[in-house]
């Protein structure tokens, strides 16, 4: 029997142009590493030369739970408090799904979810 092996999180950090940082997240945004996530945003955000673009890149995430969810929140929260915008890069068929069926995709990203009708057809 196999079972679901965990992968931890690698974030890594790069600055693309003047204010404005980027974190790529790489592994599992889970219960397990959704403190580490926060501490690392909120450490950019409180710092001297805090972004006003906050980036997490999402191509190389993995998973993201109910507790990686709720950090993705709180950053949210936090990148507006600290008057810096927070944008989900390159988020995957899993994380757009998890925004979209809890309803936190426009407030995370300021994009409408889709209309689950807008593939039917016209068919009378």
């Amino acid at each position: 029997m196999t079972g679901f092996v965990p992968e931890p999180l690698e974030l890594t950090q790069e600055t693309p142009a003047p204010h404005i940082l980027r974190i790529c997240l790489h592994g599992d945004l889970d219960h397990t590493t959704a403190q580490e996530f926060l501490e690392a945003v909120t450490a950019a955000l409180t710092g001297p030369g805090a972004p006003r673009e906050l980036r997490i890149g999402c191509a190389g995430l993995r998973l993201c739970d109910s507790s990686g969810l709720s950090a993705l929140l709180v950053a949210r929260r936090r990148a507006g408090e600290a008057g810096a915008l927070l944008f989900l890069d390159d988020r995957g068929p899993a994380l757009e799904r998890l925004l979209d069926m809890t309803g936190t995709l426009a407030h995370l990203t300021g994009e409408s979810a889709p209309r689950h009708d807008d593939h039917l057809d016209d068919r009378v």
